[in-house]
């Protein structure tokens, strides 16, 4: 993962900015990342953010297509201990510009 600019650590992968970025990357996603998915034929990401089709549904994001509540991104993997981005490499803008520690929900976080 990347290192943290405001506290000089290590991401920590605990995977709550993923969490609490969801409907960033539902809603987010730049023409940029889309165009670099089709260049690198990245199917795999497009059909994925295509068929969730989220919607807002009171306090939670639910898949239009099939009614299911989002819980977290669709490319996070949590292993019990840490969490790993299986996109990481090509990650969306919204994703790469988040630094760890900049946002309280992060343990990184001081205030």
């Amino acid at each position: 993962m990347i290192q943290g600019a405001k506290s000089h650590e290590s991401c920590k992968r605990c995977g709550k900015c993923c969490l609490a970025n969801i409907a960033s990357l539902v809603y987010d996603i730049e023409d940029s990342d889309r165009l670099r998915w089709i260049a690198e034929n990245r199917n795999d990401i497009l059909r994925i953010l295509e068929n969730e089709s989220a919607v807002w549904m009171g306090d939670h994001l639910v898949s239009a297509k099939t009614g299911k509540i989002i819980h977290s991104c669709p490319f996070l993997q949590c292993d019990g201990i840490f969490t790993t981005c299986t996109i990481y490499e090509t990650r969306p803008i919204v994703c790469r510009n988040f630094t760890p520690g900049s946002s309280e929900i992060c343990p990184l976080y001081k205030k």
